[in-house]
């Protein structure tokens, strides 16, 4: 192909270095391109080692604030030390096992007692009752001697005693159903007051059945033979 001619150049003249020509608009967009990348990237760095300044600022107050804490200072520190006493003491952990220690005994004394009065051993049923009514009256176990006495009280002792034990017995242990049932039947059979029985044994067979059947007050409860023959009277209404 045939080369064009340059155009002339006047007289004097030096012609135009192509290092001098104008840039292209794709020389000058890559140029602010990388212009706005070095900018971007100082200010990304600028701010990276100002937030890095003040974590570390921050760390050296916390640990210089702590360190002032721990030794005494008067900065308060984050971190506190707790030296006060044990969180049980000696006292309490003895007084703590004499507790333990009534409960198992009185515990013993109500077992012991319904066994003998399941044998049939009624004074001596009534005396480990009694006993745990009287030296435990604090723990409330002591209200379940006090339903084993008052029903060997009926075979053995005084009834009006009794019922007057059963009544009582029956507001503090209210729902219980043995004390009701029982209740029920002495007062049918020695105080005659039929209204009043009917009231007790609804309560007490609403909540367990199972006193409406003599064989079971008799050989599961191990009622004593003279308020079994009281429940039979109020049962049958003889």
């Amino acid at each position: 192909m045939q080369q064009l001619p340059a155009p002339p150049v006047a007289s004097g003249a030096t012609p135009p270095s192509p290092t001098s020509m104008s840039p292209s608009p794709v020389a000058a967009s890559s140029t602010r391109a990388t212009t706005s990348r070095r900018q971007l990237l100082a200010s990304s760095s600028g701010m990276l080692l100002a937030a890095g300044s003040s974590i570390v600022s921050t760390g050296a107050g916390a640990r210089a604030a702590a360190d002032g804490g721990a030794g005494g200072g008067e900065g308060q520190g984050l971190l506190v030390r707790y030296d006060g006493p044990a969180l049980v003491t000696e006292a309490e952990r003895a007084a703590s096992a004499a507790v333990s220690r009534r409960v198992g005994e009185a515990v013993g004394l109500l077992e012991l007692g319904r066994e003998l009065q399941a044998r049939g051993e009624f004074p001596e049923a009534l005396a480990s009752f009694t006993r745990v009514v009287a030296e435990y009256a604090d723990l409330a176990l002591s209200e379940y001697a006090r339903v084993g006495r008052a029903l060997v009280l009926y075979e053995i002792g005084d009834r009006d005693q009794s019922i007057a034990e059963m009544e009582d017995v029956s507001i503090a242990l209210k729902g219980y159903p043995e004390i009701h049932a029982a209740l029920a039947a002495a007062l049918y059979a020695d105080k005659h007051a039929a209204l009043l029985a009917e009231n007790q044994f609804a309560i007490a067979t609403l909540l367990d059945p199972h006193y409406t059947d003599l064989a079971y007050v008799r050989d599961t409860k191990h009622w004593p033979p003279s308020l079994v023959d009281s429940l039979h009277d109020f049962i049958t209404l003889s």
